[in-house]
């Protein structure tokens, strides 16, 4: 196996192992048995476990900040929230745990792995917060408070629909942007 697939391989392997234990409780000989390879052969690509979750978590991090940063086009409204949902969802089709590994609690409190998610759940929160700023502006909506609290709860929205998805793994992206469209129409019929 050309070792692009063999890496490919062992991030998926790696990916899915962490995201279900927290870097914590991860096991590379777990990966390695996932990956159907040897545990000295992460080391060879990898350099150490730090490296490969590292590895893992620049791969997610990039592909969702990539996603939301091209679903900020468009109008400043309400379908901004549709749109960045949307994308967060095709990021995360087939691998809906990647979510799981930028914002794992089990961490160290420093270093380089928490330098790395903590950079990307920063640069998704702050495009969030963008988000959410313009929309409130364009819609001429009220107190710095109001803002303060649309922005918590957007950021409460987007983990809850993951964290359902994760419980939920049978759906697919398209199931549940059609079920987001479902649900926007009711909360806010003049979108449709």
């Amino acid at each position: 196996m050309p070792r692009k697939e063999r890496e490919q391989l062992i991030l998926d392997a790696a990916a899915e192992e962490f995201a279900g234990k927290g870097y914590a409780r991860g096991s590379t000989a777990e990966v390695a048995a996932r990956a159907g390879i040897t545990k000295p052969l992460i080391y060879e690509y990898f350099k150490s476990r730090d490296g490969l979750y590292l590895s893992c978590v620049d791969r997610a991090g990039s592909r969702l900040v990539a996603a939301v940063q091209a679903a900020q086009e468009g109008p400043w409204d309400i379908t901004r929230a549709a749109r960045t949902l949307e994308a967060i969802f095709r990021a995360l089709e087939s691998r809906v745990h990647d979510w799981a590994l930028i914002y794992d609690s089990t961490l160290p409190a420093e270093g380089p792995l928490h330098d790395a998610a903590t950079g990307y759940r920063r640069e998704l929160n702050r495009m969030g917060a963008v988000g959410v700023g313009e929309v409130l502006h364009t819609a001429q909506a009220g107190e710095p408070l109001d803002a303060d609290l649309a922005i918590h709860l957007w950021y409460g929205t987007v983990s809850a629909a993951v964290a359902w998805w994760q419980h939920h793994p049978e759906q697919t992206a398209e199931d549940m942007i059609a079920r987001l469209g479902r649900i926007l129409a009711v909360l806010y019929p003049a979108r449709t």
